[in-house]
């Protein structure tokens, strides 16, 4: 059975920096896809980020791209978000997830496994 554990996250001012970590066990991930989410108050879950394990190529929502970085650690078994000058907007819940393939999904319908979330407050 897969987990994953989502942790990092807490307040921090605007324009400051947050490292989430993603830590997988159940099995290795080779072949899996990992993605992170994001969800405000009052607002649908959306798409963050995702990188192919085994390649570690990465893709990023649009909006993102410029201030967040995903990558793993093989031997951690570890995902892990960079988020870097934060703004309030980017307040919500943040959640690792997994999906088995290498095609990069930004539905949460695609994925099969979730952490419980971590929580990123940025006031300003």
């Amino acid at each position: 059975q897969v987990q994953l554990e989502d942790s990092g996250g807490g307040l921090v001012q605007a324009g400051g920096s947050l490292r989430l970590s993603c830590a997988a066990s159940g099995r290795t991930f080779s072949g899996y896809t990992m993605g992170w989410f994001r969800q405000a108050p009052g607002k649908e879950r959306e798409f963050v980020a995702a990188i192919r394990w085994s390649f570690g190529s990465t893709y990023y929502a649009d909006s993102m791209k410029d201030r967040f970085t995903i990558s793993r650690d093989n031997a951690k078994n570890t995902a892990y978000l960079q988020m870097n000058s934060l703004k309030p907007e980017d307040t919500a819940v943040y959640y690792c997830a997994s999906r088995r393939g290498i095609g990069v999904v930004t539905s949460i319908d695609g994925y099969d496994y979730w952490g419980q979330g971590t929580q990123v407050t940025v006031s300003s």
